[in-house]
């Protein structure tokens, strides 16, 4: 990492915790009395069930039931149309089917759920499930969207998938053309963790929960709308969460049916899915396939682009994703269309992944302008710069801030980039050929309302309090940072809780949006504490009576004269004399009206070098830099931490990555992580992130935007522009193997 952030760095606040096994994921919680379930799937991707023996199953040893659509025990609020909040925290279109598990014996995707076993101890439930056998009657399943992209429908909403800026054929009058399809496959969130959840009903109408949610709040929601509960009378418990990815932004209708089951038997219930039900119980990418239309002048003036995507989706929920987005404001272009479909497919539904849309996106756009460049002769960067829109061509708006003009010139300096070759395959070194491939990577920065708890004791210890659930990028580091900052308490003396419905509300953690959103309800709250202790310090006969508030600094438990040092009184005294054991504040944040009149997305540039074996393929990423302008930079070793887990998908997504169907059946073939291949130590190299580290003088009081989600998009892009540098061989088909390299001799 290159540090030059206003920040310093400090070591995560919990990570002796969780490298040495304090920390407490939702599996590793123990109640009393404890049964365990396990999923049965079904062996056809469409049909019904026939028949069902679960006869010896219900005789084995410590089996306490069998669940099938035979006897479900009910969940109320399912009695609500299809798609509505008991699905999850939003509401979902409904299709011409429906699924409600576990509620027919029809089928809808291999791998649904056709019983749940639960039994006293998990190995007995596991070998009791093995004894479930069920007939169908089998219809032909679609499970290949290549063969049905002309099914494709306009999702619902206001512009039916579609945008467009002056004409949507503009630029076939361009002197230069191009016209390239590109394909994202099916890939899978497979975090270390398992999925899951853990229900124990507390009294007849009161449930604790600890889930793998990004959420708990929305969980509590959507529980409270399933079994038409007060959701105050749901508790819910994720303080850790190992890897989320996008897996756990809903409350998947397993989970719901464990907490029916767990109250029909009387007893906790905790289901922990296999990792072969990771690949169809919660989620995945959705296989896209889209093509680019790009025109520009001889002077590399873009004139045109049209960008069509259509992504799957499944028989029984409309899932849809901002695939084409980046492509409306990215360049400056007088004449863009976009078009957006879904197919629907008998496959179980996707969910947005690390990256929702945009990673799938910039894929297809950043390797057309890389594309166009190479028609033009022109340097990437250069081109990029050619059609750089200091404003947004599609909302007409300012950007809140945009620093990536300076973060191509940083990148391009840390890459080596003045090393690299226009034409093609010019580099060597040995038996490889060198190549140098760049891409820009965009996300909306949000700012959420989010409500955050400080409270200081007179000891001058402060603890943070807000229902967050830290997915695994720092969150915790980050709020301490933001306190710290605000209120000087020393860092080792500020305790944070978080992950859990007792607290104040948060939004789920997704969309790079939770520095920002809870961030501003803690600054918010710890300012409220500071001004009272500034009121303290300064009436009439109190130590610092005469002086200014602004002339004032708070550090170390100590408030003091800028001026003159020598006027201070500690945090301790000011609280002992005014009679005060704390100073508690809570404070609820949101953004302001002034936000509306600007586009705000955080940005970066992904820098790789790659080296190619023209013998064999053979692809490794030898050098990786990823330069992210996201606003102030609140905690820069877990920002960091952020763009290097972000480029080590990305590699995964560019080289690796894809879960194969066979769609005779309908199933995965490699739904294991043997055969479903995620980059390893030998695939990353050494990455160097870099901050821009300017603050947004509008998204929040800290100047932070979000950066989970552009650490990933636009990486893929820059590899496959690498590979095209390195050996002339374009590649649109991720991932990048060796097969598809050597399509053509070099």
């Amino acid at each position: 990492m290159t540090n030059n952030t206003k920040n310093p760095p400090i070591d995560r606040i919990d990570g002796r915790m969780k490298v040495t096994g304090g920390a407490k994921y939702f599996a590793d919680f123990e109640l009393p009395n404890t049964a365990y379930c396990v999923i049965v799937g079904s062996e056809i991707a469409k049909g019904s069930i026939a028949s069902l023996d679960t006869k010896k199953a219900q005789g084995a040893p410590g089996v306490l039931g069998v669940f099938t659509h035979q006897n479900m025990p009910p969940i109320p609020g399912w009695d609500a149309p299809v798609g509505g909040e008991a699905d999850g925290p939003a509401p979902k279109p409904k299709t011409e089917e429906t699924y409600r598990i576990l509620s027919s014996p029809k089928i809808l995707f291999d791998g649904q759920p056709i019983a749940i076993v639960v039994a006293d101890t998990y190995e007995r439930a596991t070998y009791a499930a093995s004894l479930v056998k069920a007939r169908y009657t089998k219809q032909a399943a679609r499970t290949d969207l290549q063969k049905h992209v002309s099914d494709g429908i306009a999702p619902r909403g206001a512009d039916g998938g579609n945008y467009l800026r002056g004409t949507a054929d503009g630029y076939k009058n361009a002197p230069v053309t191009l016209e390239a399809n590109y394909t994202i496959p099916v890939e899978v969130h497979n975090p270390m963790e398992l999925h899951g959840i853990l229900a124990h009903w507390t009294g007849t109408d009161t449930l604790m929960i600890y889930a793998k949610t990004q959420g708990v709040n929305a969980t509590q929601n959507a529980m409270a709308q399933a079994f038409k509960l007060d959701p105050s009378t749901i508790h819910v418990h994720t303080e850790f969460m190992g890897g989320g990815f996008g897996m756990g932004l809903r409350t998947w209708p397993q989970e719901t049916a464990v907490v029916a089951i767990a109250r029909k038997i009387g007893r906790p219930l905790k289901l922990v899915i296999n990792r072969s039900q990771m690949f169809t119980l919660v989620g995945h990418r959705p296989y896209t396939v889209q093509t680019i239309n790009m025109g520009a002048d001889q002077d590399g003036k873009l004139i045109g682009i049209a960008h069509a995507a259509t992504a799957e989706t499944a028989s029984y929920e409309d899932f849809t994703e901002a695939t084409v987005n980046m492509t409306k404001f990215m360049y400056a272009c007088p004449n863009v269309s976009t078009r957006y479909r879904i197919v629907r497919l008998d496959r179980s539904v996707p969910i947005w992944m690390r990256g929702p849309g945009e990673a799938t996106g910039a894929f297809a756009l950043e390797s057309a302008m890389d594309e166009m460049a190479h028609k033009l002769n022109l340097d990437p960067i250069e081109f990029r710069l050619r059609n750089y829109s200091e404003t947004d061509p599609e909302r007409n708006r300012p950007y809140s801030s945009k620093n990536l003009k300076e973060a191509y010139q940083r990148g391009a300096d840390a890459i080596g980039w003045k090393e690299r070759k226009n034409q093609p395959g010019s580099t060597r070194d040995g038996d490889w050929l060198i190549g140098y491939g760049m891409s820009t990577g965009v996300f909306s920065a949000f700012r959420w309302e989010a409500s955050a708890r400080a409270f200081l004791q007179a000891d001058g210890s402060l603890t943070i309090q807000s229902a967050v659930t830290d997915i695994g990028p720092g969150t915790g580091t980050a709020l301490t940072m933001i306190a710290h900052n605000v209120l000087g308490v020393p860092m080792n003396r500020i305790k944070i809780e978080y992950g859990d419905t007792s607290l104040p509300k948060a939004p789920t953690q997704g969309g790079s949006a939770i520095v920002s959103a809870v961030g501003s309800a803690v600054f918010d709250a710890c300012t409220s504490i500071k001004h009272e202790l500034m009121e303290l310090a300064l009436k009439a006969g109190a130590p610092l009576a005469g002086r200014q508030a602004d002339e004032l600094t708070l550090a170390d438990g100590v408030l003091s004269v800028s001026t003159d040092p020598k006027k201070k009184v500690s945090v301790s005294d000011l609280m002992q004399v005014n009679k005060l054991t704390v100073i508690d504040k809570t404070k609820d944040s949101k953004g302001s009206p002034e936000q509306e009149k600007y586009s705000m997305y955080s940005f970066s540039v992904h820098f790789v070098q790659v080296r190619v074996n023209p013998l064999t393929g053979v692809v490794r990423v030898a050098k990786a830099v990823s330069v992210a302008d996201s606003g102030r930079i609140v905690s820069p070793k877990t920002a960091a931490s952020q763009m290097i887990g972000g480029v080590a998908g990305g590699i995964g997504m560019a080289l690796t990555e894809e879960a194969i169907i066979d769609h005779r059946f309908g199933r995965f073939v490699n739904n294991n992580l043997a055969d479903y291949h995620v980059a390893v130590h030998a695939d990353v190299p050494a990455i160097e992130a870099i901050m821009i580290d300017k603050p947004d003088p509008i998204i929040n009081p800290m100047g932070a935007k979000g950066m989970g989600e552009i650490a990933l998009i636009g990486f893929a892009g820059a590899v496959a522009n690498a590979v095209f540098n390195a050996t002339g061989q374009r590649v649109r088909d991720l991932p990048i193997t060796p097969d598809k390299v050597m399509q053509k001799r070099m």
